[in-house]
């Protein structure tokens, strides 16, 4: 019996004991390897050119971020499709938390809302990390335009149904001047932009009359006297430009739409790794300098908790859904 025993024991280590060995590095492993994060540097992708309030917000915060994490995070512009195409790369991505998009209202909830056949979808395809932020929009005019007020503007459309034109760089840009036009009942034609900078360097040069664009790219133009602005789509007036009025001050009541920013990667990604990027993101923006730099671009900071950007992303469709019906762009781009 002695030596049956032995063979039994004998038979069930090399059974089951190279398993169990196994299985023990890997539980030994997965928290160390986790605990590496990151051991390389970490892509960001931005869905706007350089230049862009969006890019200078990007750089900003990724610099003071990356600093905490201990890699570099290296920014990569990809705009254009209203950020679709740097969205849709993301979502392709591993949820290793090496490849991140910082991403607008425009890929989060106007493509999604646009589009016959989107290409993600914004709850499904992608792991909410922290909201970021809000910006100040505002509706621009060329300086040449006759008349100081968003309605003298809305009145000298209405006098050349058809002959003037708007700018947008983003889905933001777009539905404000949708709105405006639905609203007001005036004829004015839309021109695409993969971005703000271009755009008002087209208004600059005579070939767009208006745009709302954010007060990074607008407001040195005005300062310069080459824009007006004639109202912020706030819901209160800018203390950056405390002159200027919102749409309701204006003559146009219950616009919609939040203009704002948050950080994602692609689904799946580990509870460990979104908390150390999350939290990375969040020591960045109580920085005394990124503050100072973000007051330059009029951009308030909303962090919040994954779960109450995915909210947000909810929240924000549904607005989406409701102005595009009503202006009939919903689902009108293939």
């Amino acid at each position: 019996m002695p030596a049956d025993n032995d063979r039994k024991q004998e038979t069930f280590m090399k059974r089951f004991l190279p398993g169990a060995l196994l299985t023990s590095a890997a539980l030994t492993f997965a928290p160390a390897a986790i605990a590496a994060f990151p051991e390389k540097p970490i892509t960001l992708i931005v869905h706007f050119p350089a230049g862009s309030s969006t890019d200078v917000i990007a750089r900003t915060l990724a610099a003071e971020a990356g600093q905490t994490l201990g890699q570099s995070i290296i920014i990569q512009n990809k705009p254009g499709a209203d950020g679709s195409i740097a969205a849709s790369e993301v979502a392709r991505a591993k949820p290793d938390g090496y490849t991140l998009l910082i991403a607008t209202n425009s890929p989060m909830s106007g493509v999604p809302v646009m589009r016959k056949r989107p290409p993600y979808d914004p709850l499904k395809d992608f792991t909410p990390i922290t909201d970021i932020g809000r910006y100040s929009f505002f509706l621009y005019a060329r300086a040449d335009e006759p008349g100081d007020t968003l309605q003298d503007f809305i009145q000298h459309i209405r006098k050349h149904p058809g002959k003037l034109s708007y700018g947008y760089g983003n889905v933001t840009g777009l539905l404000s001047f949708a709105y405006v036009a639905n609203a007001s009942k005036v004829d004015i034609l839309g021109v695409p932009y993969k971005g703000e900078p271009p755009m008002i360097n087209d208004m600059l040069g005579g070939q767009v009359d208006a745009a709302v664009a954010t007060s990074g790219t607008g407001m040195p133009q005005v300062r310069a006297g080459k824009l007006k602005a004639l109202a912020t789509i706030l819901p209160v007036r800018s203390p950056n430009a405390p002159g200027v009025p919102t749409m309701a001050e204006a003559g146009l009541d219950g616009f919609p739409i939040a203009p704002w920013l948050g950080l994602f990667g692609p689904a799946g990604m580990s509870a460990d790794v979104v908390d150390r990027v999350d939290a990375a993101f969040k020591t960045a923006m109580e920085k005394p300098a990124v503050k100072q730099a973000m007051l330059v671009q009029d951009f308030i900071f909303t962090p919040s908790t994954p779960g109450a950007l995915r909210k947000l992303v909810t929240d924000q469709l549904d607005s989406h859904r409701m102005l595009l019906r009503a202006t009939g762009l919903e689902g009108s781009q293939d």
